[in-house]
């Protein structure tokens, strides 16, 4: 079992910047890699970013490149997804996963709000 929570949500205006984290712990050494999921109201979940746990690569959707950056500290087991440039469409629930190597996403944190006034 991994247990996945998510902490750094909340309320922030058009422009602005924020920093989410993720801290993994239990069976952590089975992670291939983590990412961030977002959720708004009456919208299907949708894939933010992905990051390997051992090297490091990174993928993002096409709606976020070039505004987040999705990192990981290994020693910490703490995966974050720095937002700048937040736009009001940025609003949603944001969970962070977690998968092992050629699966799904498994392990689910319980997510935290992003609200972007404009």
């Amino acid at each position: 079992q991994v247990q996945l929570v998510e902490s750094g949500g909340r309320l922030v205006q058009a422009g602005g910047s924020l920093r989410l984290s993720c801290a993994a712990s239990g069976r952590t050494s089975g992670i291939y890699a983590m990412a961030w999921f977002r959720q708004a109201p009456g919208v299907e979940r949708q894939f933010v970013a992905e990051v390997t746990w051992s090297g490091g690569s990174t993928s993002y959707a096409d709606s976020v490149k070039g505004r987040f950056t999705i990192s990981r500290d290994s020693a910490l087991n703490t995966v974050y997804l720095q937002m700048n440039s937040l736009k009001p469409e940025d609003t949603a629930d944001y969970y962070c996963a977690s998968r092992p190597y050629k699966s799904t996403y498994n392990y689910w944190g319980q997510g935290t709000q992003v609200t972007v006034s404009s």
